[in-house]
């Protein structure tokens, strides 16, 4: 069954994390607005998937009877660097089928205030239902595992669904961490792989302490876990596309270490085989 989440949780997870993008205006200048687009834009079949009485929109790439992998947006929305992501994953051996659910519906944060406007509004126990139905409707649609990774935002909702999705089979999440209200990662229940930057500077979230933290719980819940940080490296490291470099550089975040985005996709694709097989 469904774990159920409160709105003060959702609240309180909102709060967390935009606290932890509004540390400072000079630590997260605002940058030029960017065209929203992806390389594998063609490449996605769109689809609708129902839940309760609404039904969301949602992307999917990949081999129909592959394992599946729900890939959750940052706070942007779906915008190029997520499908750009999912493309990747689509095409690491030995192949997945990648979804991803819109969780803002239609809307991409075309800058931080926009973002952090979308992210403030979103309904996160309807996002919690969101990824179940998506996991679901993978299992219905020829994959017979299906794992849950996301970025940032959807990193974190991505360690909660290992709590408060029952179906999930497998979780990699990327710099992100929920709040303790939303999901106790202590009582996870599906094998846990997590990534972080050493240089990440949001507090409570994503930065080292929070990486600590996960580790913590993860050890507690008993399930297989793997948190690993990465030297040198700031939040969001793994988006290396044109545009996803300009903005990471009008962010504040100038690193760039081609090494450790290989090392993680790595790590990423043999936990994901590992389970899914």
């Amino acid at each position: 069954m469904l774990v159920a989440v409160s709105s003060s949780s959702s609240r309180s997870f909102s709060s967390s994390i935009g606290k932890a993008y509004s540390l400072s205006r000079s630590s997260i200048p605002s940058f030029s607005r960017l065209p929203v687009r992806s390389m594998a834009d063609s490449a996605f079949k769109k689809i609708q998937i129902q839940r309760d009485d609404t039904t969301f929109d949602a992307y999917v790439v990949g081999k129909d009877d592959a394992p599946g992998i729900v890939v959750i947006q940052e706070w942007w929305g779906v915008d190029f660097e997520i499908k750009n992501h999912a493309m990747k994953i689509s095409k690491l051996e030995p192949g997945f089928k990648a979804l991803i659910p819109d969780l803002y519906r239609g809307k991409v944060g075309l800058d931080t205030a926009e973002a952090q406007h979308l992210m403030d509004g979103l309904d996160w126990p309807g996002a919690i239902k969101d990824i179940r139905a998506s996991v679901n409707w993978l299992k219905a649609n020829g994959s017979k595992k299906v794992g849950v990774t996301g970025m940032c935002m959807g990193g974190a909702l991505a360690v909660a669904s290992s709590v408060l999705v029952p179906e999930v089979d497998a979780v990699v999440g990327f710099y992100g961490t929920p709040s303790s209200e939303l999901a106790d990662p202590a009582k996870a229940k599906a094998p846990i792989q997590a990534h972080f930057g050493e240089l990440d500077n949001f507090a409570g979230f994503s930065d080292v302490t929070a990486a600590k933290n996960l580790e913590e719980k993860l050890k507690a819940s008993g399930v297989a876990n793997e948190v690993h940080i990465y030297p040198g490296n700031g939040h969001a490291f793994l988006n290396r596309s044109p545009e996803g470099v300009s903005r990471r550089k009008s962010m504040g975040l100038s690193d760039e270490d081609e090494a450790a985005v290989e090392l993680a996709w790595s790590r990423f694709n043999s936990w994901m085989k590992h389970y899914l097989a």
